[in-house]
Order: C-alpha cells, then structure tokens, then sequence
C-alpha cells in the first residue's frame, strides 16, 4: 500500500501543535525567509482545519481527510480573521488584521482546538509513505518541475521549449495513467495533483506581475491592498456608488483571506494572488477526484478530472478570479457534503454551515448557481417523495439565510443590487429571443454557428465538438441507465440540473453574458464531467457490443489529448498560428492583443505607476490613461481608483495640473486604446506643450503646467 496508517497519540498531537506554534512566533518574529512562508502556509491552511475533521470524528481516507482539512482550514481563516477585524478595536487595536494580533488570535484558537482534541482522546492518523509512493512520485514530478523551470526561463529569457515539453510530459503521463489497467487510487490521486498545479504554475509564472486574462483580478487586487494598507476590512464599500467594486469588497476571499496570508507569511500581494491562491485552488480537481471515485471508479474519475483540468479556463481565466477559486473550494466540499452517505447528522450540518459562509463569502455567482442546485434539486426530492437525510429543507434556509444576510448588509447591499441588475439584463434581452446573436459569440462557437478563422481552429473545434457530444450522449446513458450507475437521488438530480442550466444558457438571450459562458460552462463540470466518459463506454458497448475497458480508454484518449493540446495553445505554438496562450505565444502576440486582450503587464509600466503612486496626490490631480492603462496597471499596481483616472485619447484635453501616464503599449509599441478605438501614441500632440516629468525607457509621465 502507497499510505500506511499508524495512529499517534493524543498527547503527541498536542505536543506537534505546541511545537508549530513556537515554530511560527519565532519565524514571524525573527521574520525568518523562505522558512516563515512555507511554516506558515502548510500551518495555516492544514493544522486547523485537521482539528475539525479530528474533533468531529470524520472517518475519511487520507485524501478526504487532506481536502476536508484544507477546506476548513481556508473558512476558519476568514472567520477568525472576520471575528478579529469586528472585536479588535473593541481592544483598542487600530490595525487587527496585522501580523502580531493574527498570529496570538490564531494560535490560541488553534491551541484551544487542539487541547479538546486531547481531551477527546482522539487518535490522529499518521500516513507512512511506502516504496510503491515513492516510485510514483519521482516520475510524476517531471511536468512540475518543467513547469516551474519552463515558466522562470520564459520569464526571463522568452524561450517556452521548456513549458512546450510540460505540456507532452502531462500528456504523456495522462495516456500512461489511463491505458494502464492497475493503477493506485493514491497515485492517480498525485497525478491530478501535479498536473493541476504544473498548469496553474506554467501560466501564474510566466511573469513576475499579475496577469489579468481578460478577468476581474485589477478590481480584485484593489480591495485587496485596500484592506492590507489599512490593516482592517471595513464593510462598507471604499465607493460607494460603484456597485462593482462595491460587491468586491464584500467578499473575504478577496479581503480578510489574503491579508491574512499576506501579513503572516510576509509575502507581497502580488504573488499571494500568484502562488497561494493557486495552491489552494488546485484542492478542487483534488476532491472532485474523491466525489467522482466513489461512483465511477479511480481511473475514470482521473479521466473526468483530466478533462476538467484540460479545458484552459482552468488554468488561465481562472487565475483573474481569484474570488472564484476559493468559492469553488467551498462549492466542491459543500457537493461532496451533499452527496456522501457516510457522515452523521452533527458532521453534515456543521461542515454544510461552515462551507456555506464560505461559499457565500467567497463569490456571489458561484453561490447563486449553488442556491438553484439545492432549491430545484430539493423540490424534485419532495415531488418525487424521495427521502434525504443529506440535502433538508432546513439545509436550504439556512444557506439562503447566510446569503441574504451577507449579501444585505455588507458594502451597502451592492451584491444585492448586483442580482437585481442582472435578472433585469436577461429581462430586457427576452425581446432578442429570435436573434442567435444576444447568446453570445462563445455560445455560438460552442454550437458550431461561428465560422473557424484557419484550419487549426476548425480541428481544435473538432476536438471540442466530440467532448460535447460525448457529454449529450452520457446524460442520455445517465438517464436511461441509472440503475447501472452507482450514483444516488442526490447526484442524478444536481447532475440533471447542471445539464439543464446548459440548456438554459444557449437558450434564453444574455443569460450566459452574466458571468461569461465560459465560466459557466467551467463551473458545471463540476457535475457534467464524467459523462464525458459514460458517454464513450456507451457508445463502444453500442457499437461492439460488449464492454471493453482498453478501447473505451483509447477512445477517450483520441478525444482528449488533442482537445488538450489544443486547448493548452501547444498545436497552435508550433505551427505558429494565432494563440491566447501569453505563457507559450506572448512572445509573438500583438502588443494589444497582449497587453489589452491579455492584462498583461511588465517592468517598466509597474515602476512608472508606482513613481505616480509615491509623489502624486491622486485625489486632487488629474490622472490620464488609456484603456489598458486604466483596466491593468493604474488599478493593479497604482491601487488608483477608477474615478480618478481620466480617459488618454488623441481628442483628450487635459486639465491644469493634470498628468499624463503612458504605458509600454504606448511608448514602445506606438498604441493608444482609446476605449472605442485605436490610435498612435504620435497622434497625442499636446505632449508637446507639456512637461516630461519620469521616463524609465518603456513608460512615460508627463505633466500639464499651463
């Protein structure tokens, strides 16, 4: 066996905890690098959470037992970090979210959580790591180390060999997994662990400053530092008119959650988003893994999850929207809830209470899909006279409680609003219902409607197609096969649901611009993924005949190394077609694909907006930018808010005293984006009658002294 269990004693337990605990005050302290970001990290988002899954008597295997820990772990930061920013000035603590107060709060609360454990008597199991462990790591750590090393080599030097043999070695490792017919459901375990975060990595890496993809992560960035400069969250939105930022700032995963890491492991903003965060988002392919075992099989869940993992919002989209990752944690764990028959009433009400404030906390979106997963799926369980001890009425109030609740009185009732704002955007757009157009050019692409730009689009297209039809073809199996499916009333009804908000999606006009079809699409694979794979056993048992378990892994194979090839940008690198992929491509991109489509953001644009940051007085000088200046770096890295910052185009007057910020888009590639349109930098006559204030030789400041 890969894992052996030894059980520890409650002492030793207690005496390990005492000993982190001295570890971290000394570490924060002396301030220790390198040593204080990994103590902290795996102390922080491992130890509490552990506590709770030993206090309640969770009867996990290891990997539960390390997903339901990392779970807790996350929703005990945000709470006690919640609790501490509420009482601390009752205390007289003008800064509670500092690294002093977070460290004594949090270690006595963890030290109180582990003294019950003791006075429990409550045994702790310790895995011992076993040869056959070992000879799976060694190979398995190859795309990780690729994607570490390939991701620092295009950073610095702009060669991608490195991450282009990543992406074979995944490939490789994926087809070796699947075809091999004994395979360890700890190794298959590993695998979806190193291949979801050498992803995450290759694309996080690929530069040392945040990369936006086309996402929210300026906004995100903003209300974080917001909170960390501050040393406190205040509820109440930083503008109060700006309903966006507004409902931002009321989530904790974006707030309380970073601040904390960031204090406690003294690790700049910039790469909590970059390195903690995807850490922690890679725990989600990780419990899907468990959820989808249990009904499917080891190797098939890998294949689910591969799938999942495969499709490139999960590896750059995804990274912009950092609310998101942690809210999928909370949605994964609060599916799993749901859908586990093991545990008693105590444990499923608790973790359902602490991951629905998690989730809600986390990312209204996620927690509007969810609330119609229990509502509907609760109505079917009552209609059909169906009984459930997992998912009861008083389970829905509560989650809507905790939602309303949160949603009301945080930020001047802004996420409230928000709703509000877009069931009337889908209203409005019923008039379109006949337009195929108001679905929008993902959806339209998704059902074959758009024409291909080049061939290779039109075979990645291919690729994409046979996933969903292999996903239309499984639901069908999932419904006319159920009794052959080892799957309860429960999963068969939230799968149902998810299937039916696609259709919905293509269906009803604007209702996928609400939060994009393609995280839309990303966020029901929670629940369509597997019957990607249902969907190829029933056709080879239709075709052939009979059941085979190597053809139907060929088979998906030939689906699903292309479609990941394809999807990861690979093919299109090497036959140097068009491609989005900033960590293979960007060497080659258009400067305004790049910079705009992109978000991406370099040196020079970072040191000018910090020289703006130092020696203007923001709030009572004109600043002007362009749009990419105004969506990525002024926002990100000037944590300037938008208000204040004026539209750059070669028609813009320009205020007395008011100056001008130019971007690397604008000086060395000659490109203005103008918010409607694109002009040239040499178009912007008036510099000439003004006054150049900073130059780093990629930016430029200039400022208006008439």
């Amino acid at each position: 066996m890969p894992f052996e269990s030894a059980n520890s004693k409650p002492l030793n337990l207690l005496f390990a905890i005492l000993f982190l605990q001295a570890a971290s005050y000394i570490a924060v302290l002396f301030d220790i690098p390198v040593a204080r970001q990994i103590l902290l990290f795996t102390y922080l988002t491992f130890v509490p959470g552990y506590l709770i899954v030993k206090l309640l008597k969770f009867s996990f295997e290891p990997l539960g037992t390390l997903v339901f820990s990392i779970g807790f772990s996350v929703a005990f930061i945000m709470l006690v970090g919640l609790a501490l920013n509420e009482l601390g000035f009752m205390a007289g603590l003008s800064q509670p979210l500092s690294a002093i107060p977070l460290i004594v709060v949090l270690n006595n609360v963890i030290l109180t959580a582990a003294l019950l454990t003791y006075l429990k008597n409550e045994r702790s199991e310790v895995p011992r790591v076993s040869f056959g462990f070992v000879k799976w790591i060694m190979p398995l750590l190859v795309p990780l180390i690729l994607s570490v090393v390939g991701a620092v080599f295009v950073s610095v030097y702009g060669d991608n060999c490195l991450l282009l043999l990543m992406i074979l070695a995944i490939s490789l490792v994926a087809a070796f997994l699947t075809l091999k017919s004994k395979v360890s459901s700890v190794a298959y375990a590993l695998a979806v662990f190193i291949i979801g975060v050498s992803l995450l990595f290759h694309s996080s890496f690929a530069s040392k400053y945040i990369t936006t993809f086309g996402s929210d992560v300026s906004l995100e960035h903003f209300v974080f530092k917001n909170t960390l400069e501050n040393g406190f969250w205040s509820s109440v939105s930083p503008a109060y008119w700006h309903t966006g930022l507004g409902r931002l700032n009321g989530m904790l995963s974006i707030t309380v959650l970073p601040t904390v890491y960031s204090n406690l492991l003294n690790l700049d903003s910039t790469w909590v988003f970059k390195l903690v965060f995807p850490l922690i988002f890679v725990f989600v392919p990780l419990c899907l893994y468990l959820l989808w075992k249990k009904s499917f099989g080891v190797k098939w869940a890998f294949v689910s999850v591969f799938f999942f993992m495969a499709t490139t919002t999960f590896y750059t989209e995804l990274l912009g929207l950092n609310r998101q990752m942690i809210a999928e944690l909370f949605f994964v764990l609060l599916l799993f809830v749901l859908l586990d028959k093991r545990m008693n009433s105590l444990q499923r009400i608790f973790s359902f209470t602490v991951f629905s404030f998690g989730l809600v906390a986390s990312h209204y979106g996620i927690a509007e899909i969810f609330l119609f997963l229990i509502v509907f799926a609760l109505v079917c369980l009552l209609v059909f006279k169906r009984q459930s001890n997992n998912l009861t009425v008083g389970m829905v109030v509560l989650f809507f409680v905790i939602m309303f609740v949160w949603y009301i009185y945080t930020s001047n009732a802004s996420v409230f609003e928000s709703l509000l704002d877009f069931g009337e955007h889908v209203y409005r757009q019923l008039g379109e219902f006949f337009n195929l157009e108001s679905r929008g050019e993902t959806v339209l692409r998704g059902l074959g409607l758009e024409n291909p730009p080049t061939i290779w689009n039109a075979i990645s297209r291919f690729f994409a197609y046979a996933t969903e039809f292999l996903i239309v073809v499984g639901f069908a199996c999932f419904l006319l096969k159920r009794k052959n499916i080892s799957v309860g009333s429960e999963h068969f009804i939230l799968t149902s649901e998810a299937m039916g908000i696609l259709l919905a999606l293509i269906i009803v006009p604007g209702l996928a611009s609400t939060m994009n079809m393609t995280r839309f699409y990303h966020v029901l694979l929670f629940l369509l993924a597997p019957l990607c794979v249902l969907g190829a056993r029933f056709l080879v048992e239709r075709i052939l005949k009979r059941k085979s378990e190597m053809i139907v892994s060929v088979l998906l194979l030939l689906v699903l190394t292309p479609y990941f090839l394809f999807q990861s940008s690979f093919v299109y690198e090497i036959v140097k077609a068009d491609s989005w992929s900033v960590p293979l491509s960007g060497y080659r991109m258009d400067a305004y694909k790049l910079y705009f489509g992109c978000g991406f953001t370099d040196g020079w644009s970072v040191s000018s907006v910090t020289w703006i940051r130092n020696n203007v007085d923001v709030g009572r000088i004109r600043i002007y930018g362009d749009s990419a200046s105004y969506e990525n770096t002024l926002r990100t890295y000037g944590i300037i808010y938008e208000g204040y910052i004026y539209p750059l185009s070669n028609v813009t007057s320009v205020s007395e005293n008011g100056i001008i910020y130019l971007n690397s888009l604008n000086v060395l590639n000659g490109k203005v984006i103008a918010w409607s349109y694109v002009c040239n930098s040499t178009e912007l006559y008036f510099l000439t009658n003004m006054y150049l204030v900073y130059s780093n030789g990629g930016s430029e400041i200039y400022k208006n002294v008439s």
